[in-house]
Protein backbone atom coordinates (compact mmCIF):
# COMPACT_ATOMS: atom_id res chain seq x y z
CA UNK A 1 0.00 0.00 0.00
CA UNK A 2 1.42 3.36 -1.02
CA UNK A 3 2.22 5.97 1.60
CA UNK A 4 -0.77 8.37 1.47
CA UNK A 5 1.46 11.39 2.20
CA UNK A 6 3.64 10.64 -0.83
CA UNK A 7 0.59 10.04 -3.02
CA UNK A 8 -0.85 13.42 -1.99
CA UNK A 9 2.32 15.16 -3.16
CA UNK A 10 2.34 13.65 -6.63
CA UNK A 11 0.92 15.39 -9.66
CA UNK A 12 -2.26 13.55 -10.70
CA UNK A 13 -1.06 12.90 -14.24
CA UNK A 14 2.24 11.49 -12.96
CA UNK A 15 0.48 9.16 -10.55
CA UNK A 16 -1.70 7.90 -13.41
CA UNK A 17 1.12 7.81 -15.97
CA UNK A 18 1.73 4.60 -17.89
CA UNK A 19 5.50 4.65 -18.46
CA UNK A 20 7.21 3.64 -21.69
CA UNK A 21 8.18 -0.03 -21.60
CA UNK A 22 11.51 -0.66 -23.32
CA UNK A 23 12.65 -3.94 -24.85
CA UNK A 24 15.28 -4.35 -22.14
CA UNK A 25 12.55 -4.22 -19.48
CA UNK A 26 10.43 -6.92 -21.11
CA UNK A 27 13.39 -9.31 -21.45
CA UNK A 28 16.31 -8.85 -19.05
CA UNK A 29 18.40 -11.92 -19.90
CA UNK A 30 21.99 -11.58 -21.12
CA UNK A 31 22.04 -14.51 -23.56
CA UNK A 32 20.04 -15.08 -26.72
CA UNK A 33 19.44 -13.87 -30.25
CA UNK A 34 18.22 -10.31 -29.75
CA UNK A 35 15.75 -9.34 -32.46
CA UNK A 36 13.40 -7.32 -30.26
CA UNK A 37 14.72 -3.73 -30.02
CA UNK A 38 15.43 -2.79 -33.65
CA UNK A 39 19.14 -2.56 -32.85
CA UNK A 40 21.89 -2.87 -35.42
CA UNK A 41 23.27 -6.44 -35.12
CA UNK A 42 26.85 -5.19 -35.68
CA UNK A 43 29.13 -3.14 -33.44
CA UNK A 44 30.53 -2.85 -29.93
CA UNK A 45 27.90 -0.48 -28.51
CA UNK A 46 25.04 -1.56 -30.79
CA UNK A 47 22.86 -2.73 -27.88
CA UNK A 48 20.79 -0.48 -25.64
CA UNK A 49 22.17 -0.05 -22.10
CA UNK A 50 20.64 -1.37 -18.89
CA UNK A 51 17.81 1.15 -18.34
CA UNK A 52 18.15 0.86 -14.55
CA UNK A 53 21.95 0.61 -14.25
CA UNK A 54 21.67 -2.37 -11.88
CA UNK A 55 25.36 -3.28 -11.75
CA UNK A 56 26.31 0.33 -11.06
CA UNK A 57 23.67 0.65 -8.35
CA UNK A 58 24.94 -2.47 -6.59
CA UNK A 59 28.42 -0.95 -6.43
CA UNK A 60 27.11 2.40 -5.16
CA UNK A 61 24.99 0.61 -2.54
CA UNK A 62 28.13 -1.16 -1.33
CA UNK A 63 30.07 2.11 -1.08
CA UNK A 64 27.25 4.14 0.49
CA UNK A 65 25.96 1.33 2.72
CA UNK A 66 22.38 1.53 1.51
CA UNK A 67 20.06 -0.61 -0.62
CA UNK A 68 20.32 -0.62 -4.40
CA UNK A 69 16.53 -0.12 -4.61
CA UNK A 70 17.01 3.27 -2.94
CA UNK A 71 19.20 4.62 -5.76
CA UNK A 72 18.36 6.70 -8.83
CA UNK A 73 21.08 7.45 -11.36
CA UNK A 74 20.62 10.53 -13.51
CA UNK A 75 22.29 12.35 -16.37
CA UNK A 76 24.00 14.68 -13.92
CA UNK A 77 22.37 16.01 -10.76
CA UNK A 78 20.46 18.41 -13.00
CA UNK A 79 18.21 15.51 -14.07
CA UNK A 80 17.51 14.72 -10.41
CA UNK A 81 16.48 18.35 -9.83
CA UNK A 82 14.38 18.62 -12.98
CA UNK A 83 12.50 15.38 -12.33
CA UNK A 84 11.58 16.55 -8.82
CA UNK A 85 9.74 19.54 -10.33
CA UNK A 86 8.11 17.39 -13.00
CA UNK A 87 6.91 14.74 -10.54
CA UNK A 88 5.70 16.88 -7.64
CA UNK A 89 4.88 20.40 -8.87
CA UNK A 90 1.89 21.50 -10.92
CA UNK A 91 3.03 24.30 -13.26
CA UNK A 92 1.73 27.79 -12.38
CA UNK A 93 0.26 26.41 -9.15
CA UNK A 94 2.76 24.78 -6.79
CA UNK A 95 5.88 26.35 -5.31
CA UNK A 96 9.35 25.28 -4.20
CA UNK A 97 11.74 26.80 -1.69
CA UNK A 98 15.48 27.14 -1.22
CA UNK A 99 17.98 29.24 0.74
CA UNK A 100 20.02 31.99 -0.92
CA UNK A 101 22.72 32.26 -2.01
CA UNK A 102 22.81 28.76 -3.45
CA UNK A 103 23.21 26.64 -6.59
CA UNK A 104 21.68 28.51 -9.52
CA UNK A 105 20.22 25.45 -11.26
CA UNK A 106 17.32 25.27 -8.77
CA UNK A 107 16.04 28.58 -10.14
CA UNK A 108 16.62 27.64 -13.78
CA UNK A 109 14.83 24.32 -13.39
CA UNK A 110 11.95 26.02 -11.55
CA UNK A 111 11.60 28.54 -14.38
CA UNK A 112 11.65 25.80 -17.03
CA UNK A 113 8.89 23.95 -15.18
CA UNK A 114 6.84 27.12 -14.51
CA UNK A 115 7.14 26.76 -10.73
CA UNK A 116 7.73 29.70 -8.40
CA UNK A 117 10.92 29.27 -6.36
CA UNK A 118 10.88 31.09 -3.02
CA UNK A 119 14.40 32.05 -1.91
CA UNK A 120 14.90 32.67 1.81
CA UNK A 121 18.19 34.45 2.61
CA UNK A 122 20.65 32.62 4.81
CA UNK A 123 21.76 34.57 7.89
CA UNK A 124 25.12 36.36 8.21
CA UNK A 125 26.79 33.02 9.05
CA UNK A 126 25.22 31.43 5.95
CA UNK A 127 22.87 29.33 8.07
CA UNK A 128 19.10 28.75 7.96
CA UNK A 129 16.85 31.10 9.92
CA UNK A 130 14.28 28.73 11.46
CA UNK A 131 11.70 31.40 12.23
CA UNK A 132 11.61 32.61 8.65
CA UNK A 133 11.35 29.17 7.11
CA UNK A 134 8.76 27.91 9.63
CA UNK A 135 6.26 30.48 8.39
CA UNK A 136 6.51 29.05 4.88
CA UNK A 137 6.11 25.37 5.76
CA UNK A 138 2.34 25.55 6.21
CA UNK A 139 1.72 26.61 2.62
CA UNK A 140 -0.25 23.78 0.97
CA UNK A 141 1.18 24.65 -2.44
CA UNK A 142 4.77 24.28 -1.24
CA UNK A 143 5.91 20.89 -2.52
CA UNK A 144 9.73 20.97 -2.63
CA UNK A 145 12.54 22.32 -0.48
CA UNK A 146 16.12 22.30 -1.79
CA UNK A 147 18.92 22.42 0.77
CA UNK A 148 22.48 22.56 -0.55
CA UNK A 149 24.91 21.34 2.12
CA UNK A 150 27.83 21.93 1.82
CA UNK A 151 26.40 24.99 0.17
CA UNK A 152 27.49 26.41 -3.16
CA UNK A 153 28.85 29.12 -3.37
CA UNK A 154 29.48 29.64 0.36
CA UNK A 155 31.21 26.30 0.98
CA UNK A 156 29.87 25.62 4.48
CA UNK A 157 27.73 22.79 5.82
CA UNK A 158 24.29 23.88 6.95
CA UNK A 159 23.40 23.09 10.54
CA UNK A 160 22.18 19.49 10.84
CA UNK A 161 19.60 20.37 13.52
CA UNK A 162 18.07 23.02 11.25
CA UNK A 163 17.80 20.52 8.39
CA UNK A 164 16.17 17.93 10.66
CA UNK A 165 13.80 20.61 11.94
CA UNK A 166 12.60 21.11 8.35
CA UNK A 167 12.34 17.36 7.72
CA UNK A 168 10.18 16.96 10.82
CA UNK A 169 7.97 20.00 10.23
CA UNK A 170 7.51 19.84 6.45
CA UNK A 171 5.18 17.31 4.85
CA UNK A 172 6.54 17.88 1.32
CA UNK A 173 9.71 16.62 -0.36
CA UNK A 174 13.07 17.75 1.04
CA UNK A 175 16.03 17.41 -1.34
CA UNK A 176 19.42 17.69 0.34
CA UNK A 177 22.03 18.40 -2.30
CA UNK A 178 25.28 16.85 -1.08
CA UNK A 179 27.41 17.39 -4.17
CA UNK A 180 30.39 18.31 -1.95
CA UNK A 181 29.79 15.97 1.01
CA UNK A 182 32.96 13.91 0.37
CA UNK A 183 35.04 16.97 1.28
CA UNK A 184 33.22 17.45 4.59
CA UNK A 185 33.83 15.86 7.99
CA UNK A 186 30.18 14.91 8.40
CA UNK A 187 28.10 11.86 7.59
CA UNK A 188 25.67 11.96 4.70
CA UNK A 189 21.93 12.24 5.26
CA UNK A 190 21.67 8.93 3.37
CA UNK A 191 21.70 7.27 6.80
CA UNK A 192 18.40 9.09 7.57
CA UNK A 193 16.44 7.70 4.60
CA UNK A 194 14.60 5.16 6.72
CA UNK A 195 13.58 7.86 9.21
CA UNK A 196 12.21 10.44 6.75
CA UNK A 197 10.11 9.06 3.86
CA UNK A 198 9.99 12.53 2.27
CA UNK A 199 13.80 12.78 2.00
CA UNK A 200 15.85 12.72 -1.20
CA UNK A 201 19.64 12.96 -0.95
CA UNK A 202 21.34 14.11 -4.13
CA UNK A 203 25.04 13.47 -4.75
CA UNK A 204 27.35 13.49 -7.76
CA UNK A 205 30.45 11.83 -9.15
CA UNK A 206 31.56 15.12 -10.73
CA UNK A 207 33.39 16.53 -7.71
CA UNK A 208 35.33 14.21 -5.39
CA UNK A 209 35.39 11.35 -7.93
CA UNK A 210 36.61 13.66 -10.70
CA UNK A 211 34.06 12.46 -13.29
CA UNK A 212 32.43 15.73 -14.34
CA UNK A 213 32.80 14.78 -18.01
CA UNK A 214 30.79 11.60 -17.51
CA UNK A 215 27.74 13.57 -16.26
CA UNK A 216 26.45 11.19 -13.64
CA UNK A 217 24.33 12.25 -10.69
CA UNK A 218 23.02 9.94 -7.99
CA UNK A 219 19.99 10.39 -5.76
CA UNK A 220 19.06 8.28 -2.75
CA UNK A 221 15.38 7.98 -1.80
CA UNK A 222 12.75 5.54 -0.60
CA UNK A 223 11.37 2.94 -2.99
CA UNK A 224 8.01 4.69 -3.45
CA UNK A 225 9.56 7.94 -4.67
CA UNK A 226 12.09 6.00 -6.77
CA UNK A 227 9.24 4.26 -8.60
CA UNK A 228 8.03 7.62 -9.91
CA UNK A 229 11.52 8.80 -10.81
CA UNK A 230 11.83 5.63 -12.90
CA UNK A 231 8.41 6.27 -14.41
CA UNK A 232 9.26 9.76 -15.64
CA UNK A 233 12.93 9.47 -16.64
CA UNK A 234 14.00 8.81 -20.23
CA UNK A 235 14.12 5.03 -20.92
CA UNK A 236 17.90 4.85 -21.44
CA UNK A 237 19.16 7.94 -19.63
CA UNK A 238 22.69 6.62 -18.89
CA UNK A 239 24.78 5.27 -21.76
CA UNK A 240 26.61 1.93 -21.67
CA UNK A 241 29.95 3.75 -21.96
CA UNK A 242 29.20 5.96 -18.97
CA UNK A 243 28.05 3.02 -16.89
CA UNK A 244 31.21 1.05 -17.71
CA UNK A 245 33.57 3.97 -17.10
CA UNK A 246 31.91 4.83 -13.81
CA UNK A 247 32.17 1.25 -12.56
CA UNK A 248 35.85 1.25 -13.46
CA UNK A 249 36.51 4.34 -11.33
CA UNK A 250 34.32 3.22 -8.43
CA UNK A 251 36.54 0.16 -8.13
CA UNK A 252 39.59 2.39 -7.58
CA UNK A 253 38.82 3.32 -3.98
CA UNK A 254 42.46 3.67 -2.88
CA UNK A 255 43.25 6.14 -5.65
CA UNK A 256 40.05 8.06 -4.84
CA UNK A 257 41.06 8.34 -1.16
CA UNK A 258 44.56 9.46 -2.08
CA UNK A 259 43.39 12.26 -4.38
CA UNK A 260 40.70 13.33 -1.93
CA UNK A 261 43.26 13.66 0.86
CA UNK A 262 45.53 15.69 -1.43
CA UNK A 263 42.70 18.10 -2.23
CA UNK A 264 41.94 18.51 1.47
CA UNK A 265 45.63 19.12 2.22
CA UNK A 266 45.84 21.70 -0.57
CA UNK A 267 42.66 23.36 0.66
CA UNK A 268 44.26 23.95 4.06
CA UNK A 269 47.44 25.32 2.45
CA UNK A 270 45.44 27.70 0.24
CA UNK A 271 43.43 29.02 3.19
CA UNK A 272 46.63 29.70 5.15
CA UNK A 273 48.20 31.54 2.22
CA UNK A 274 45.09 33.60 1.49
CA UNK A 275 44.82 34.70 5.11
CA UNK A 276 48.24 36.36 4.84
CA UNK A 277 47.32 38.57 1.87
CA UNK A 278 46.35 42.20 2.45
CA UNK A 279 43.93 42.19 -0.47
CA UNK A 280 41.91 39.41 1.16
CA UNK A 281 39.50 40.79 3.76
CA UNK A 282 37.97 37.46 4.79
CA UNK A 283 38.28 33.75 4.01
CA UNK A 284 35.05 31.95 4.78
CA UNK A 285 35.03 28.49 6.42
CA UNK A 286 34.62 25.73 3.86
CA UNK A 287 33.57 22.08 3.81
CA UNK A 288 33.86 21.80 0.03
CA UNK A 289 36.61 21.72 -2.61
CA UNK A 290 36.44 25.48 -3.05
CA UNK A 291 37.06 28.59 -1.00
CA UNK A 292 34.95 31.75 -0.85
CA UNK A 293 36.89 34.90 -0.04
CA UNK A 294 35.98 38.55 0.35
CA UNK A 295 38.45 40.92 -1.31
CA UNK A 296 38.87 44.68 -1.66
CA UNK A 297 37.89 44.87 -5.33
CA UNK A 298 36.45 41.61 -6.66
CA UNK A 299 35.88 42.67 -10.27
CA UNK A 300 39.34 44.18 -10.65
CA UNK A 301 41.13 41.23 -9.06
CA UNK A 302 39.17 38.79 -11.18
CA UNK A 303 40.23 40.61 -14.37
CA UNK A 304 43.88 40.74 -13.32
CA UNK A 305 43.91 36.98 -12.77
CA UNK A 306 42.17 36.38 -16.10
CA UNK A 307 44.98 38.34 -17.78
CA UNK A 308 47.39 35.79 -16.33
CA UNK A 309 45.12 32.93 -17.53
CA UNK A 310 44.16 32.03 -13.98
CA UNK A 311 40.41 31.53 -14.00
CA UNK A 312 38.45 31.64 -10.76
CA UNK A 313 34.74 32.44 -10.28
CA UNK A 314 33.51 35.98 -9.74
CA UNK A 315 30.63 35.77 -7.24
CA UNK A 316 30.45 39.55 -6.65
CA UNK A 317 26.92 39.72 -8.10
CA UNK A 318 25.73 37.00 -5.71
CA UNK A 319 27.76 37.78 -2.59
CA UNK A 320 29.23 41.31 -2.63
CA UNK A 321 33.02 41.57 -2.93
CA UNK A 322 33.45 37.80 -3.09
CA UNK A 323 35.43 35.47 -5.36
CA UNK A 324 35.35 31.68 -5.35
CA UNK A 325 38.47 29.56 -5.83
CA UNK A 326 38.36 25.86 -6.69
CA UNK A 327 41.20 23.85 -5.14
CA UNK A 328 43.49 22.74 -7.98
CA UNK A 329 46.67 20.73 -8.21
CA UNK A 330 49.63 21.79 -6.02
CA UNK A 331 51.23 23.43 -9.07
CA UNK A 332 48.04 25.31 -10.03
CA UNK A 333 47.48 26.49 -6.49
CA UNK A 334 51.06 27.73 -6.21
CA UNK A 335 50.74 29.72 -9.45
CA UNK A 336 47.58 31.33 -8.10
CA UNK A 337 49.21 32.29 -4.79
CA UNK A 338 52.33 33.58 -6.53
CA UNK A 339 50.27 35.84 -8.77
CA UNK A 340 48.11 37.03 -5.87
CA UNK A 341 51.26 37.99 -3.95
CA UNK A 342 52.49 40.00 -6.93
CA UNK A 343 49.16 41.84 -7.09
CA UNK A 344 49.15 42.26 -3.30
CA UNK A 345 52.58 43.89 -3.35
CA UNK A 346 51.77 46.05 -6.37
Amino acid sequence: MMNSKIKRLLRKNIFELSPYSSAREEYVGKEGIFLDANENPYGIYNRYPDPYQNQLKQKLAEIKKCKSNQIFIGNGSDEVIDLAFRIFCEPYQDTALTFAPTYGMYQVSADINAVELIQIPLNKNFQIDRKTVENCLKDENLKLIFICSPNNPTGNLLNTDDIEFILQKFSGIVIIDEAYIDFAAQNSFIEKLNIYPNLIVSQTLSKAWGLAGIRLGVAYMNEEILAFYNKVKSPYNISSINQEMTLKYLNQQEEFNSKLNEILFERTKLINELNHLNLVKKVYPTDANFILMEVKNADELYKKLIEKQIIIRNRNSVIPKCLRITVGTPEENQKLITELKVIDNG
